[in-house]
Formats: structure tokens, sequence, C-alpha cells
């Protein structure tokens, strides 16, 4: 795994200025927190195809739903937790519901805000968003995967969450990846337990695959980029095909991707789960690797709960 690290709104800040390039009705509606969320580029270079609302989400919500009505392709861009939350009702009503092509783009997912404490830190944001309907829920694991997901969002005809990490995490992907919205990424194979993550947790699935094979343990490791809609056949298939599943998100164990796992699992009536996340419990100011480890988000525990399965 290549150990640089770069935060994946810097990769939604360069893939927002090459759309903006390839495309005039790419727009920028800003909550007045463009630096934070890698916009600054776009304002400069595209100044025509960007506006900021101020401090007023409500707003720009509304804004970005009557520019959709016109044909543009509308990114609101915001932190997690006011794009999920302070918005919310907005989203519901006047986006999801007459399924207007707006982008809601949130920086600050999970716990990356780290020292910004609990009021930055959006851990029931995807939650909240996938049971919106229309709408549809993304969480890129790095830099490129961030580029090519974000690209792929502007082609779709509909409302779509997109969550970036303020912090940086480590590069998993080649520049030339490719990925599909609704279609799981599998990084490795194996038929004794299977870890299923997303965002910035998938690197530690990845770590932990490496301490089990010491023990001889092959693990199938999937990037669930999209928990809304779920690749409910790559869930099936590590149903079928292995039995024993391990979710991880830097999100509330409830109703983020270890539930949306869950469901399928308790359709399947057959086999076993381990949901590893956020413990439904507000975060607080601490560097991040602690906050993920205050939650049991380590590759140790997830290599230790994949072993409990095994037995």
């Amino acid at each position: 795994m290549d150990k640089k690290k770069i935060a994946t709104r810097d990769g939604f800040g360069e893939a927002i200025v090459e759309l903006g390039r390839e495309n005039r009705d790419i727009l920028i509606v800003d909550i007045d927190i463009g630096k934070s969320c890698k916009t600054q580029a776009f304002r400069k270079e595209l100044p025509e195809q960007y506006l900021n609302v101020g401090i007023a989400e409500q707003n720009g919500a509304g804004v970005a739903a009557g520019l959709a009505t016109c044909g543009k392709i509308p990114f609101v861009v915001t932190y997690a937790a006011f794009g999920s939350m302070r918005i919310c009702e907005m989203i519901r009503q006047e986006i999801a519901y007459p399924k207007l092509n707006v982008k809601i783009a949130c920086s600050h997912g999970g716990v990356t805000p780290a020292n910004d404490g609990a009021s930055h830190q959006a851990i029931e944001d995807m939650g909240i968003m996938r049971t919106i309907p229309n709408m549809t829920v993304i969480m890129p694991a790095d830099f490129y995967a961030a580029k090519a997901l974000v690209k792929a969002a502007a082609k779709y005809d509909g409302p779509v969450y997109l969550r970036f990490t303020r912090d940086a995490v480590p590069v998993i992907y080649d520049e030339d990846a490719t990925f599909e919205i609704g279609k799981a990424k599998q990084l490795r194979d194996g038929k004794d337990v299977a870890i299923l993550a997303n965002g910035d947790t998938v690197r530690l699935a990845l770590e932990a695959a490496d301490l089990l094979a010491k023990k001889g343990i092959r693990t199938r490791v999937l990037d669930v980029h999209t928990i809304k809609p779920l690749d409910v056949e790559a869930v099936n298939a590590c149903i079928d095909e292995v039995g024993r599943i391990v979710t991880v998100e830097d999100h509330n164990i409830l109703n983020g991707l270890g539930s949306a796992v869950a469901e399928v699992i308790a359709e399947a009536g057959k086999g076993r789960l381990k949901r590893i996340g956020i413990q439904d419990q507000f975060g607080q100011s601490a560097p991040y690797e602690r906050l993920l480890a205050m939650n049991g988000i380590t590759a140790e525990n997830i290599a230790a709960e994949a072993e409990k399965l095994m037995k």
C-alpha cells in the first residue's frame, strides 16, 4: 500500500475543477466554507460558475434546487454535520422528493475533524441520508477514489450525498482505478472471513487482512464506497461463499454500512456479522487515531473480531 497520505476532500477539489472546465453547467454553491472544502481553485478559475450564499445552508439547498430545474448541475459544498442535518428537511422536500440533479458534497465526515470536537464530527450523516428516497450515498476511500466518484456523481442523474475526510488518509488506489456507483470494489479475495469497509476505514480493513494472513486466515476485503444503493449482490456473495462478515465504518454503527449489510443478512436468513464503528456515542476533541481506537476501529481489533467469528 502506498503510504502517501492525502485527504479525500483534496480529491474533490481537484475533480470539481476538471469537471467545471469540461461542463459549464457544473456549479458550486458554497456555504462560505470554500477554504476547508477545497473549492478555492474552482472559484479562482471559474468565478461565473461559483456562488457563495454565505453561512446559510438551508438557502444553499434551495438555490441549488432552483438551479437544477434550469438544467444546471449544482454541488452544494459544506461540512458533513451541516450538509446532512442542518439542511435535512430542504434536501428531503426540495431536492430528493422531486429527484433533482443536486449533489451535496461534504468534507469533515466521521471523526476526521478530530480536534474540532463533537459538534463538527458527523457520525450520523450517511445513515440519515440513506433513509431519504431517491438519495445516493457515497464515501470514497482515498484521494483517487474521491476524484473518480465525484466525476461519476456528476454524470449520475439524481441527488447524491458525497462524504469526504478532513484529515489525510493513505492512498490505496492507482490514479487510473475505476469505480461504479452502487458496485463494491473487491481488493482482496478469501473464503475464511470477509471485511466490508468504506471511506477512511478501508485502509484499516487491508491492514487487518494482512494481520490475519500471518495466521493463515484468508480474508476477502471489499470497499463498499456506495452504501445506497448497496451492492446487495456482493454482500450476498460474501454470505454464500464466506458466511462470516465484519463491517467497518467511521460512522455510528446504527443505520450506516453495518446496518445496511445486517438487513441483507437478515433477509437471507444466514451468515454471521460483527459491526465495527462509532459505538453510538458522540466524539470529543482528540487526535483522529485516538478517536478511532476509542471505538475499536483499529486493524488489530478488526482482526481480533474476525478471528472470533471464525470460532
